[in-house]
């Protein structure tokens, strides 16, 4: 962040007790912490807990996680049940937060969560949303989630603490 949100004055550092040097505006005065987008991202199990869904958005052959922006206002766990919901057609029955990630190519921290639904059947899928959907057993999703991506990432971290319950 190198200008002011408010004025559009450059901003220099100035040292804040117990924050360290952070951004200051010298026109309006104020500190300007950095801005930066949040969003979730979540692992779709099946009721049994046996496959996840894998999903292919705008054009994009790669299979990646459900993910979505968390609007102003709103708290993680909601957002996470409104996209799964949006994009699927799904309902979340039960879900568990897993960790957050700061993802520099789009300045977005990423809450990833897992989560149960309530079936499989994808009649209601949101097709302007999601291109393509596919249950797959959690072997096949270490075949088939877009390798080197942060989904990929999250799920080998879900399977991780998944393996030490």
């Amino acid at each position: 962040m190198s200008y002011c949100f408010e004025c559009g004055a450059l901003l220099t550092t100035k040292w804040r007790r117990d924050d360290g040097n952070v951004p200051f505006c010298t026109s309006c005065h104020m500190y300007r912490y950095p801005m930066f987008n949040v969003a979730v991202s979540v692992e779709v199990l099946d009721p049994s807990q046996e496959k996840m869904i894998l999903i292919q958005q705008y054009g994009k052959k790669s299979n990646i996680l459900v993910a979505g922006y968390i609007n102003l206002g709103e708290s993680a766990e909601h957002a996470l049940i409104r996209e799964v919901k949006e994009e699927l057609g799904l309902d979340v029955v039960s879900y568990e937060f897993n960790k957050t990630k700061y993802y520099e190519k789009s300045n977005t921290l990423m809450i990833n969560f897992s989560c149960t639904v309530n079936s499989t059947d994808l009649s209601n899928m949101n097709h302007k949303e999601v291109d393509y959907a596919k249950w797959y057993t959690l072997e096949e999703v270490k075949e088939e989630i877009k390798s080197g991506s942060l989904a990929e990432e999250f799920f080998l971290e879900f399977m991780q603490k998944k393996s030490k319950n």
